[in-house]
């Protein structure tokens, strides 16, 4: 059963109607609040069939306002210059062998991980454990790198991952509630513009197929895809 805050933010959103990037946010700012700092979401629904290789929809983008979020950083790397610049970044955990058995035993109390490109051949047994929790470094992500200070800082910055799922559908999130609209607008559509960039060349017909805003406890806000350039 929806909540009775649930079906009053219902009352001032009408599903069946798209709205500008700017009339979503003025409205997400106007319902009912819950009693926690909620996470924005931005949501596309693609037209692309993600069994298909070539048409993978993956990537990063830098919020210009950092997603609000406190990121929690693993870093795999031998000791050396590498290890050293992801704990002068800010890295919250930094190891190799011992991070790994870590891992192994079932540890996943972190939010990204990083690694540089010679403890991937070790990493890459986490297969199992890393996957399915969307947490394995990958080259695509900037995740497998040497430069693991750069890494580590753009990630704690607010640097979003998109991917897309089996259903053909990306949730990326774009900050908290308690940014200004201006804050979460141009997170907003830094997002909407890489993920149209990402478009694979084998896509035909229509792109982007929906798009919405969202709170943690809102109801979706459907968006223009006119907002959405070249959707």
């Amino acid at each position: 059963m929806p909540s009775k805050r649930y079906k009053k933010a219902l009352g001032l959103v009408d599903l069946s109607k798209t709205y500008s990037l700017k009339a979503a946010v003025e409205i997400l700012g106007k319902l009912p609040k819950a009693k926690f700092n909620e996470s924005i979401d931005l949501a596309f629904h693609l037209g692309v069939d993600p069994r298909q290789s070539d048409q993978m929809v993956r990537g990063t983008v830098p919020l210009p306002h950092g997603s609000g979020k406190t990121v929690r950083v693993l870093v795999f790397a031998k000791p050396g210059a590498a290890a050293d610049a992801a704990k002068a970044a800010g890295a919250e955990y930094v190891g190799f062998e011992d991070m790994i058995q870590k891992c192994q035993e079932g540890w996943t109390d972190f939010d990204v991980a990083v690694a540089t490109p010679e403890a991937m051949a070790e990493v890459r047994k986490l297969g199992k454990v890393l996957g399915p929790r969307g947490l394995m470094p990958n080259p695509k992500t900037g995740t497998v790198t040497d430069d693991t200070g750069k890494a580590v800082k753009e990630v704690k910055a607010g640097r979003v991952e998109y991917k897309i799922d089996k259903a053909g559908n990306i949730h990326v999130p774009v900050g908290k509630l308690s940014f200004t609209p201006v804050q979460i607008e141009e997170n907003t559509r830094a997002v909407m513009d890489a993920v149209v960039k990402a478009r694979p060349n084998s896509v035909r017909g229509q792109y982007i197929r929906s798009c919405t805003l969202s709170a943690t406890m809102s109801p979706p806000v459907r968006i223009d895809l006119k907002e959405c350039v070249a959707a």
